[in-house]
């Protein structure tokens, strides 16, 4: 596909001053906060899901990887890209405190520390606290799994999820706290409680696992969620966290704080 066949594509979708293909806004994207570098053929920013998904669309027919990116800061190149890259910083940064502290519902752009200052009057925090807080977003933590040097293995993303709003390859979307989030998830829900009971039917697969996540441990997918939930919905929910981005896009996300 031609640069100026993807650029008409991709206005085709969204106004055009959120597409940039100008070789300067792509170098500058080249790189999050690794060593790593890829450029990018397109940058975008959506302002919806509905357009999140459009997106998605359109990235399986011309057949290119579609990247998501909030602030940029990770150090092992989880946020570059040579096919689409998409910018949630600018449209997706709303929050909101819920239960005098005790939740907080945030979109993927918002800021860490921004989170975190709001939930101060209230002597309540985000679990998770990596070293960036202040410049990360709530996007890269639940997609990275960051739990910091503080919170060890009960308070990170993964423990203080209690649901989310999450758009499949297919622009299936999901609020995984719906009633209807198991049915929702069709032949993908009936895989992973295939995959479960794979789990369940060997003790010894079962402890490893169990042993295994009892440490700090960022590294591949998050495996115990075949272990600690029974629902589909609830399993694909954790699955996520720490996925890098590789099942689902995270739209929105209720967090318990501590």
């Amino acid at each position: 596909m031609t640069p100026e066949a993807l650029r008409a594509g991709l206005e085709a979708l969204l106004e055009p001053a959120r597409v940039m293909t100008h070789p300067h806004a792509l170098i500058a994207r080249a790189s999050d906060a690794s060593f790593y570098r890829l450029v990018p053929k397109a940058v975008v920013l959506p302002r919806s899901v509905e357009e999140v998904q459009r997106l998605l669309a359109f990235a399986r027919q011309v057949r290119l990887p579609l990247v998501f990116r909030g602030a940029g800061t990770s150090l092992s190149g989880q946020a570059v890209t040579d096919g689409i890259l998409v910018d949630v910083s600018r449209y997706f940064r709303g929050f909101r405190v819920e239960d005098d502290g005790a939740r907080v519902w945030v979109q993927p752009g918002v800021f860490g520390g921004r989170v975190n200052a709001a939930l101060r009057p209230f002597g309540r925090r985000i679990g998770p606290d990596p070293a960036s807080i202040d410049r990360c977003t709530l996007g890269g933590i639940l997609a990275n799994n960051a739990s910091g040097m503080c919170c060890g293995v009960e308070e990170n993303a993964y423990h203080t999820l209690e649901r989310a709003r999450l758009v499949l390859a297919d622009g299936t979307e999901v609020d995984t706290g719906a009633s209807d989030a198991d049915a929702r998830l069709g032949d993908v829900g009936r895989e992973l409680l295939a995959l479960r009971q794979r789990v369940l039917a060997s003790s010894a697969l079962t402890e490893r696992i169990r042993r295994r996540y009892r440490q700090k441990n960022t590294t591949g997918y998050s495996l115990n969620a075949l272990v600690d939930f029974e629902t589909p919905a609830r399993i694909l929910e954790h699955l996520v966290v720490g996925s890098e981005g590789t099942l689902a896009f995270i739209a929105e996300a209720v967090l318990r704080t501590v």
